[in-house]
């Protein structure tokens, strides 16, 4: 297929809305079953099946098995990035823009397996200003030195076949956040450090006391 009915088929796909209640609520990077996505969609089950062949033969999403049951979730950070565009899109130009995203959303999230929101925001914008990170979103040096100081491996980071680093622009804020295989390395090292704590049942993040003073402490952020 040529690449304008490949893109014609994939935004079909994305456009039947409970087939993008399905994708969005993929969004926080966890696999789901076909039952608990047929709730979120509000169709029967037999209908969400059909929805997930259709999401899976466009490459949207993908399946694992275990044991009896069927897990789905995002076929990666590719579509991750398409649907955080398309949240933007939604929002509509706006003169002066007033995000209307819930606060705990809007203050700290997920954006598939990097951090958005408020957070995510400064953090990217202070990587930028420490001049860890250059216009052209490679690690510098110093930024290098600092990172791998953290216990992430940037050479690892760099041989996954992902984009390394880019700016994503972000939904509540009209803003980037930083994406890619870096993104993914410091929303990794937070959680596991528990700077950031992730909700079970939604994208929000609640960044802990010990978070906010190791934010302070290695960034020179106010979280």
């Amino acid at each position: 297929m040529n690449t304008d009915g490949a893109a014609s088929g994939i935004a079909a796909a994305i456009g039947e809305p409970a087939r993008a209640r399905m994708l969005y609520c993929l969004m926080d990077n966890r696999a789901r079953t076909s039952t608990e996505l047929a709730v979120v969609a509000e169709v029967s089950p037999s209908t969400a099946s059909a929805h997930l062949n259709r999401l899976k033969s466009e490459q949207l999403v993908k399946v694992s098995a275990q044991g009896k049951h069927r897990y789905y979730s995002l076929a990666g950070p590719e579509v991750a990035d398409v649907l955080e565009g398309l949240n933007v899109l939604a929002g509509g130009a706006r003169h002066r823009f007033e995000p209307s995203t819930p606060n705990r959303l809007r203050s700290a999230r997920t954006c598939y397996d990097h951090l958005a929101g408020t957070l995510g925001v400064a953090l990217h914008d202070r990587l930028r200003s420490l001049g860890w990170l250059s216009a052209h979103y490679q690690i510098t040096p110093a930024g290098a030195t600092a990172l791998e100081g953290l216990g992430i491996d940037i050479g690892e980071a760099r041989s996954l076949r992902r984009r390394f680093a880019f700016a994503c622009l972000d939904w509540s804020e009209r803003r980037s956040h930083l994406g890619g295989a870096i993104g993914a390395a410091l929303l990794k090292l937070a959680l596991r450090r528990k700077w950031v704590t992730q909700d079970l049942d939604s994208r929000a993040l609640s960044v802990t006391g010990l978070g906010r003073r190791e934010m302070r402490l290695r960034f020179g952020l106010e979280a």
